[in-house]
């Protein structure tokens, strides 16, 4: 994308009344280059079957166009028509709650035959429609797709299919690596193959999300193959991914495997929500933003994030324009919220969009006009930041499954491992990629640490390529539950942490839950870590055979044996923590794993709630956001090259002290790269 793009979602089949005109208007002034409109109206677009009305969709499109905004189209396929359920009930999802019933958007069953002949259909008529639309630069393939639970007649048959053929048709050996014996849930003839949903075997029922996993990749796939027969040069295709919701967004989403899911798309999409006001930290946005970039390592698109949202997220004054910067730091091309105006009905009602209740300017659309004259106005030194990463965070569809058929004491679960490392390392400002078990062994050598939390279930292979990794020179560190099961969630027969234990020089036969246990902190530690260390959830009773120990279990029984380990193997160095840790604790310890990894910089000499993150533009210039996320003003020493900050337009010089206002941010292009000079040399000769 060749350009920054600030938007909004637009829903003229939803305003109260007609007010095309004024909303074009109102975008122009606040900047808005792009609007995503008719993924949500499929009954609007096919009021009854097989009668088409598309009015709406064209006056946007020539609306949009003569005022020069961009449009991408979204295919309306993740809310079904009332007609349709009437005439094939069949559509609804049946899931472990039972027979699916109208109402709610992503409720079908994305494997109904009947649900994808009319969903073609819509997609055939509503692009061929628009594909040559001159204000058409994309489309939106259906909208945070899932496989909502589906688990019917139809779905369970596909999965008997899918697991003759990984079986080879041998029952005997699904049932030996499953573990069916137990319990008699033994299969004997693959008629009497049952309802995965009654299962209490957590291999079977681990493959059952994969399989379903499995579902939305190949239902994203068709629906980009039918709109690739359409799309214009030029014209590119898109999906808004979201992730695990806590109130917000969260973590690993456990219904799509993301990374498999996003190969048709030509550019990775992502939506983002996070908690604002006095809780507003930026994490969601990092997180979010860096595992959208890892999915094709390249830029990405924010289709959806906030404006106001629910009470608790209007945004103070100055939070809408950190944000925004926040996005763009990461990596985004695009940054559009959900939505333009605030809906007057239905179940969205307080969702409030960039526009209130009443359609009129406000301070946080008043804010957004700012953003949008700086996004036009900085163009050229902010479009497609490329980021280079050292550090490497590892993810697992699978052992997020696994960990749910074996949930931790106090509802512990995957995101909230993955969560505490990622957030530990935001806080030091390491600059982080997502890998996943597929990831090639080229790129994970492009690395020089991984982090790698709880990966409860993985292949043998994929342990041996993490210990060639570290023999090689990398450093790894995995949390408690790593390396414990297969890639069947059948617990390793080996001692514990089965083959990673060759690389991390330490095992353990006993776990156990921590009640009153803290951690002793040994010389490596003591003088990074900043608080009283309690041991959280679970502590595995490590027994170090070549590792040093970095930490032992304060407590009378468990003593001696240690909490945290580190251990020289090959040119590299593994570090295992055996419990869950405190996030201060998680600080020290990777205050001190990157400086073992060279990872260390000047970056790290700043910390929240000072984030700095940076990239190089198409220039080949260096650019640095430095991003408060306080209500109070900040200042640093500059300990960067020279540079100008580009809001403000003035030069600043290494050892400066620069200061940021309450939740304000500062954007430094450094001018002294042997690229950025030659390219502001050019620049200037062309303004001359």
């Amino acid at each position: 994308m060749e350009r920054l793009h600030y938007g909004v979602a637009y829903y003229d089949e939803y305003m109260p009344y007609d007010r095309l005109d004024e909303d074009i208007k109102m975008m122009k002034a606040a900047g808005i280059t792009v609007v995503r409109i008719a993924e949500s109206t499929w009954s609007t677009h096919e009021p009854q079957n097989g009668v088409f009305d598309f009015r709406s969709v064209d006056r946007v499109l020539d609306g949009m166009h003569a005022a020069g905004i961009s449009v991408i189209v979204g295919t309306p396929t993740y809310a079904v028509p009332a007609w349709m359920v009437r005439e094939h009930p069949e559509v609804l999802a049946e899931t472990s709650r039972g027979p699916g019933k109208y109402g709610a958007r992503q409720i079908m069953d994305i494997t109904s035959p009947a649900y994808l002949f009319y969903a073609e259909r819509i997609i055939r008529k509503l692009i061929g429609r628009v594909c040559s639309h001159p204000a058409v630069i994309g489309y939106q393939i259906d909208n945070e797709t899932k496989h909502y639970g589906t688990a019917g007649p139809n779905v369970q048959l596909r999965f008997v299919k899918a697991m003759r053929e990984k079986f080879g048709g041998d029952l005997n050996e699904l049932n030996r690596r499953f573990g069916l014996a137990y319990w008699s849930n033994r299969i004997d003839a693959w008629e009497d193959f049952p309802s995965v949903l009654g299962t209490i075997n957590g291999s079977l029922g681990a493959e059952f999300a994969r399989f379903q996993r499995q579902l939305v990749t190949d239902f994203l796939a068709w629906q980009v193959g039918i709109v690739n027969e359409y799309k214009k040069p030029g014209q590119f295709t898109t999906h808004n991914f979201d992730f695990d919701w806590r109130g917000h967004s969260y973590g690993v989403q456990r219904d799509v495997n993301h990374f498999e899911a996003s190969k048709p798309f030509d550019i990775a999409g992502v939506d983002i929500y996070h908690p604002s006001q006095s809780e507003l930290t930026g994490a969601e946005i990092s997180f979010g933003g860096d595992l959208t970039r890892s999915l094709k390592q390249s830029n990405y698109l924010v289709l959806e994030t906030q404006a106001q949202a629910f009470p608790h997220w209007t945004p103070y004054p100055g939070q809408l324009r950190l944000l925004a910067f926040s996005h763009l730091a990461s990596g985004a091309s695009m940054v559009a919220y959900w939505h333009w105006h605030s809906i007057h009905h239905s179940f969205e009602t307080y969702w409030k969009g960039l526009l209130s209740h009443d359609l009129q300017p406000n301070p946080v659309y008043n804010e957004a006009k700012t953003i949008g004259a700086d996004f036009a106005r900085l163009n050229e030194s902010l479009v497609g930041l490329r980021k280079t990463n050292r550090t490497a965070v590892f993810v697992s569809n699978e052992a997020l499954s696994a960990i749910d058929w074996f949930p931790l004491p106090g509802g512990i679960l995957y995101n909230d491992i993955v969560r505490r490392c990622y957030d530990a390392l935001y806080k030091l400002n390491v600059g982080c990629d997502f890998i996943y078990p597929d990831t090639d062994y080229k790129v994970l050598t492009e690395y020089d640490l991984i982090v790698v939390p709880a990966l409860y279930s993985a292949p043998d292979t994929l342990l041996e390529k993490l210990n060639d990794f570290t023999k090689q020179g990398g450093h790894v560190v995995y949390t408690f539950k790593s390396g414990f099961a297969n890639s069947d969630v059948q617990v390793r027969t080996s001692v514990q942490p089965g083959i990673i234990e060759r690389s991390c020089g330490v095992n353990y036969q006993l776990f156990v839950e921590p009640k009153n246990v803290r951690v002793q902190l040994t010389g490596e530690l003591f003088d990074t870590v900043e608080e009283d260390c309690i041991v959280e959830t679970w502590m595995e009773l490590l027994t170090p055979t070549t590792a040093e120990v970095w930490a032992r279990y304060e407590h009378p029984q468990w003593k001696d044996y240690a909490a945290i380990t580190t251990n020289r193997f090959g040119e590299g160095r593994a570090t295992y923590i055996g419990f869950f840790p405190s996030e201060g604790l998680l600080l020290g310890v990777f205050k001190r794993v990157l400086r073992e990894a060279g990872v260390w910089g000047q970056d790290q000499k700043l910390s929240f709630p000072l984030i700095v993150k940076s990239g190089v533009n198409a220039a080949g210039c260096r650019v640095r956001y430095f991003l408060n996320y306080s209500g109070e003003p900040v200042g640093f020493e500059y300990g960067y090259r020279d540079g100008r900050e580009l809001l403000s337009g003035t030069d600043l010089r290494h050892g400066q002290l620069l200061r940021l206002p309450a939740w304000g941010v500062a954007i430094v292009e450094d001018r002294e790269s042997a690229a950025c000079s030659a390219a502001a040399t050019e620049e200037g000769a062309a303004r001359d």
